[in-house]
């Protein structure tokens, strides 16, 4: 089973943060260092220092990080054209000697669409589908070769299709609660599935749907993986955890919502036997207070060496 933090840098967080934050996490050993891909803060709260680009940081991190993998959970369909996007994430897997993992959503937060003056189509399904039918074929047609796509919404004709990613294929991640068109496009595009913020009941349904998406196309199901992405927030005592709610504006009272991940090392690790047992892969721990290195600390050094037994 695979280990990551997941980080949203736009409640307020600045490019060195983010650093300090993956280079701890880089030295207690986690998997990977994930990043939402926002440009404008959700919710209440001092909007300063203001939003930084996803693949940016990811840049940045790529140079100043050995191991740890780097990549977002999720990159938002109507923020980029694909033919760049597809250059963007290949030329930071050739930064970071390919740690990269592509996660790409069809986007939700309209409000920061607004005021970007980023378009917000009501209907985004085929944009993610093309996107992801343009990035992976300019990525796997042979060097010397051109790509053409003919789409709704995307034409490219004869594209040289370069720079290629360093990983011969790089992770794709595409997750959501759709019951038939979501599961489809992972099906056929997905390296993980990943399940967010949702009840072990929920992922409890969720997985077979998936897999049943994969044999209707003669997939094998064990190709693809399956992830969750928890809210996090542990403490040896309750005091702490209740501290860390509160510092992200939740009620220590409503932390314990049967989807965050909460408690000290025994707890966690129960709730992550559970998840196992239902076929997760991987669990994404979402920090929200990326100044609270204290809390990464105790996460890497007490709970993680308990998960991996």
């Amino acid at each position: 089973m695979e280990f990551t933090v997941f980080t949203e840098p736009q409640q307020g967080f600045s490019y060195d943060d983010q650093l300090a934050f993956a280079l701890l996490a880089e030295r207690h050993g986690f998997d990977a260092f994930f990043r939402s891909d926002h440009y404008m803060r959700m919710g209440e709260g001092d909007p300063l220092p203001g939003p930084t680009d996803a693949w940016t940081t990811l840049a940045g991190l790529a140079r100043e990080t050995s191991r740890i993998r780097l990549g977002t959970l999720v990159s938002s369909a109507t923020h980029r054209v694909p033919a760049v996007l597809a250059i963007q994430v290949a030329q930071v897997d050739a930064m970071s000697a390919g740690r990269v993992e592509f996660g790409l959503g069809t986007g939700w937060f309209e409000e920061e669409h607004r005021a970007y003056g980023i378009p917000f189509p009501a209907r985004r399904f085929g944009m993610l589908e093309e996107q992801l039918a343009v990035i992976t074929g300019l990525w796997q047609t042979p060097v010397g070769e051109t790509f053409s796509f003919h789409g709704e919404h995307y034409t490219l004709l004869d594209s040289p299709a370069l720079p290629k990613p360093v990983q011969e294929g790089v992770p794709v991640i595409v997750g959501g609660g759709g019951p038939r068109r979501t599961p489809a496009i992972a099906a056929r595009f997905a390296t993980e599935f990943n399940i967010g913020f949702e009840s072990e009941q929920v992922v409890a349904e969720r997985i077979p749907v998936v897999r049943a998406a994969c044999e209707a196309i003669g997939r094998d199901p064990q190709t693809l993986k399956f992830s969750v992405a928890l809210p996090t927030f542990a403490g040896r005592t309750d005091a702490d955890v209740a501290r860390r709610a509160e510092a992200v504006g939740i009620a220590a009272a409503d932390v314990r919502d049967g989807v965050n991940v909460v408690g000290a090392s025994d707890e966690i690790a129960a709730k992550v036997d559970r998840l196992r047992a239902l076929g997760v892969d991987r669990v994404h721990f979402q920090f929200l207070d990326l100044r609270d290195l204290d809390h990464l600390d105790y996460v890497g050094a007490e709970v993680l060496p308990l998960l991996r037994g």
